[in-house]
């Protein structure tokens, strides 16, 4: 990918491999962006992100690689932060940053994408947990704290799909994300799950494009191997629809660029 800015640390808890480690990959791959957000820290399952104390660490590996590698390619800094009301701390949604990937990985204190408590799927509505969800996602974009919407349609993962229209399940949550002027993410992580699909879905990326939502991309790279895979896919995604550029963000700022 030409940018990739969802990439993980091992600071996470559940990702190996060095800073140095990844941007090597990138740039074998030929990324010209490589973003790192990792899970930020939340008052609320640390087992899965870096710790408050962590932070200055975490920050000073990306500059590091941003200063060891810059005539080669360029590092951004963002932070993946998880949409949870009553959890969101002002600490990480201020942090200097290149952006902040808004995303919803629980629905009340079910983590619905983690192996774990994949038996919580059995016997519920799955139309009613995806309206529950992608009201969650439109709330998170309503609080115009975010840059990126990560990985849209993750409540698929384990292939539990809908009954209904995705698209009309989704839509006041896209209404909300173009009102907020931010950016979707093809994200190919999904590729590697049971539901063997990138985020968001063929159909729902159609709707985007038709609303003018930008898109960007990433690996959402839990190791280094993990790194650029899928590219030709992401990127054949996005051209079906009719995308020529994708964004990236330094500062907060985003700009759009030829991939």
């Amino acid at each position: 990918m030409k940018v990739d800015l969802h990439n993980h640390t091992m600071l996470c808890n559940h990702a190996t491999g060095t800073v140095a480690e990844y941007v090597e990959a990138a740039i074998n791959c030929k990324t010209e962006y490589f973003g790192f957000s990792d899970h930020a820290p939340m008052h609320y399952d640390p087992k899965y992100r870096m710790g408050f104390d962590d932070m200055d660490l975490y920050e000073s590996w990306i500059k590091e690689a941003q200063e060891r590698y810059s005539n080669q390619i360029t590092v951004l800094l963002g932070y993946e932060v998880d949409f949870l009301p009553g959890y969101m701390d002002e600490i990480i949604l201020n942090r200097p940053c290149d952006y902040l990937i808004g995303s919803v990985h629980f629905i009340g204190d079910w983590g619905f994408d983690n192996p774990e408590f994949i038996g919580r799927y059995e016997g519920v509505n799955i139309d009613d947990v995806y309206r529950r969800y992608f009201a969650l996602v439109e709330t998170m974009a309503k609080s115009g704290k975010f840059d990126i919407v990560g990985h849209l349609d993750l409540l698929k993962v384990f292939k539990y799909l809908p009954t209904g229209d995705i698209r009309l399940l989704a839509e006041n949550a896209l209404k909300a994300i173009k009102q907020a002027n931010m950016t979707v993410e093809i994200n190919v992580s999904g590729y590697r799950k049971p539901v063997v699909e990138a985020y968001p879905s063929p159909l729902l990326l159609e709707q985007i494009a038709e609303m003018e939502i930008p898109i960007t991309f990433g690996s959402d790279a839990h190791n280094q191997e993990q790194v650029g895979l899928y590219t030709k896919e992401a990127e054949a995604l996005a051209r079906a629809v009719g995308y020529e550029k994708c964004a990236l963000y330094r500062g907060r700022d985003r700009e759009l660029i030829k991939f």
